[in-house]
């Protein structure tokens, strides 16, 4: 054992560092390609890319479909940046809040050549620090020291394994749903936000529990915002695990479907201009769901459930817990907090996200 960072203790660290705009280093075959967030590269490190090299701007398939670019490699894109591109350029590229005001951003040069897996690499690890989906990078034969170092070889694997998360503290907290209430706090190794199971009574280990995947909504839950039907279910969920005498609810920091609230915010501004939430996240580069619900399986798991009544009107929670190697018994329909501000929304899930509304 060393003093030294782990590869998952250099992912979490590289994460930081792409939120503060510091560019990463990720070690490949063909080269070093360093890597910065568009949204949050600044002009001195876009002129220091330009003399190392020629930069290119790396986006999703999703964002390439709206800016009319060809994605030769798939799922993603990358673009050779013109000489006379600017940082206001590169960030017209990555966030579409002007793509109606300023439709006109090419014309376009997408690379054919060359190995565009560390660019996918790239553009998951931004995803995973919740920053717009979209790279600036350089390719060099080696690389500053002072930059985070990540080795290709193994960053894909990083990127996709599940985490394991360890029980941190637990109390008594009575809620005004049901007051035996007892909140348990869960800390992800690889580092991240903590997420929290939410016991109600004393439910038995050795029978279904019923539970409910809650993802973070900060609008809904804590504003009592009327454009989602969050806070809600979320109320209506405790309430039906008081009355039932025991539950588990996992409050997952997974906000915006994953996105994160900066994004989700981003992508309300976008169905104040006539899109839908799915639509919304597409033009933001994602896709129209970015959760793990593996997270809430682990910390069933960790709290000694095998199996649940899943609290839930989406049937891919029950796959994906299913896969993860929780048994679902039973889907509990959870269909409330339906208003007129929020009716377009519920029906977009309904028809493509096939939730059961």
């Amino acid at each position: 054992m060393t003093l030294g960072p782990s590869p998952v203790e250099r992912l979490n660290r590289a994460r930081a560092d792409l939120r503060m705009g510091v560019p990463v280093a990720i070690i490949a075959a063909g080269g070093v390609l360093v890597v910065a967030a568009a949204e949050t590269l600044e002009s001195e490190r876009l002129a220091a890319f330009r003399a190392l090299g020629s930069p290119v701007v790396g986006l999703t398939a999703r964002r390439a479909e709206v800016l009319k670019v060809a994605a030769y490699d798939g799922d993603l894109v990358r673009i050779t940046l013109p000489t006379e591109a600017d940082i206001g350029w590169i960030r017209d590229l990555a966030d579409p809040s002007h793509d109606l005001s300023r439709p006109m951003k090419g014309p376009f040069r997408a690379q054919r050549d060359g190995d565009a897996a560390p660019m996918r690499a790239a553009l998951s690890l931004i995803k995973s620090a919740h920053l717009l989906p979209a790279a600036v990078a350089v390719t060099l034969t080696e690389s500053d020291a002072d930059l985070t170092h990540l080795d290709m070889a193994e960053l894909p694997a990083l990127l996709a394994a599940a985490t394991a998360f360890h029980p941190v503290a637990a109390a008594r907290v009575p809620l005004a749903a049901a007051e035996a209430g007892r909140v348990h706090v869960f800390r992800p190794e690889a580092g991240g936000e903590d997420h929290y199971a939410i016991e109600i009574g004393s439910p038995d280990r050795n029978k279904p529990v019923l539970a409910r995947l809650h993802s973070a909504c900060f609008t809904g839950d804590v504003l009592g915002s009327l454009k989602c039907d969050c806070g809600a279910q979320l109320a209506a969920a405790l309430a039906q695990m008081a009355e039932e005498g025991a539950g588990v609810l996992l409050y997952l920091n997974q906000e915006g479907r994953g996105i994160g609230l900066a994004n989700k915010m981003r992508a309300y501004s976008l169905q104040d201009q006539g899109f839908d939430t799915v639509e919304a996240n597409h033009r933001l580069g994602f896709e129209d769901d970015e959760r793990d619900f593996r997270i809430g399986a682990e910390i069933l798991r960790r709290m000694g459930f095998a199996s649940v009544r899943l609290l839930t009107n989406n049937p891919a929670k029950i796959t994906m817990m299913e896969k993860a190697g929780v048994a679902v018994t039973e889907r509990v329909p959870l269909k409330v907090g339906r208003t007129s501000q929020n009716a377009a929304y519920l029906a977009t899930k309904a028809k493509k996200s096939g939730h059961l509304l």
